[in-house]
């Protein structure tokens, strides 16, 4: 199982997810930031049935507070999972694996927040904008670390490689997956490279040339 990963610039429309999908047809499952969807989810369900891939990340309602929300569109163009932010953590099946959300500041804020926290296969950390400072990154990688190791599961987060938080002027684009046992897959800092993790070898590639980044030891 192939999943993308990527870092869009926000942008009212989803185009970029649309380049996306056409420069790698063959993924089974999109990741992309909190947020970013805005309001196209109907558009993006069209996009998740024509390519038969599984969508998983965030949007918002503008006229509701908190606005953000997660979200999974399955490869029939139907949204299994749609939880506002700051709720109880939520887990869907989907391709066999048992998969929830962190939102954003959720991972410091509340972490997991559920009952039902056994046997999770993979966690999604929808980010919004980039860290606003080293010491942020190095504090939400920390805390993801912990969440895999905790829960005996992957995680994998990713924010838009644009946009400051509080008009703050400064944006660290991150994205990142960290093994059940802590180890690190790839993190990346200031590089909104696209990836693609290959859940059976653990390799991550970057598609223009297919570059290894990193494979288990």
């Amino acid at each position: 199982m192939k999943l993308l990963i990527i870092q869009p610039k926000l942008e009212k429309n989803i185009k970029q997810l649309e380049d996306e999908l056409k420069n790698n047809p063959t993924v089974d499952i999109v990741i992309f930031p909190e947020g970013y969807l805005n309001e196209n989810v109907e558009q993006a369900c069209n996009l998740a049935k024509d390519y038969n891939t599984v969508f998983i990340g965030g949007h918002r309602r503008l006229k509701e507070k908190p606005k953000d929300r997660t979200i999974i569109i399955n490869r029939m163009g139907d949204v299994i999972q749609d939880r506002v932010k700051y709720s109880p953590t939520s887990f869907v099946v989907v391709e066999g694996l048992k998969i929830g959300h962190i939102l954003c500041d959720e991972i410091i804020i509340q972490g997991i927040k559920s009952d039902e926290s056994d046997d999770i296969d993979l966690i999604v950390h929808p980010i919004g904008v980039g860290m606003f400072s080293t010491e942020q990154f190095d504090e939400w990688i920390a805390e993801a670390k912990k969440v895999a190791i905790t829960y005996s599961t992957m995680i994998i987060g990713t924010s838009h490689a644009d946009g400051s938080f509080g008009n703050t002027g400064v944006s660290i684009p991150i994205a990142y997956c960290i093994d059940r046992d802590g180890s690190v897959l790839f993190i990346s800092k200031n590089d909104a490279r696209t990836r693609i993790l290959n859940l059976e070898t653990k390799e991550v590639l970057v598609p223009n040339g297919l570059n290894k980044i990193n494979s288990p030891c």
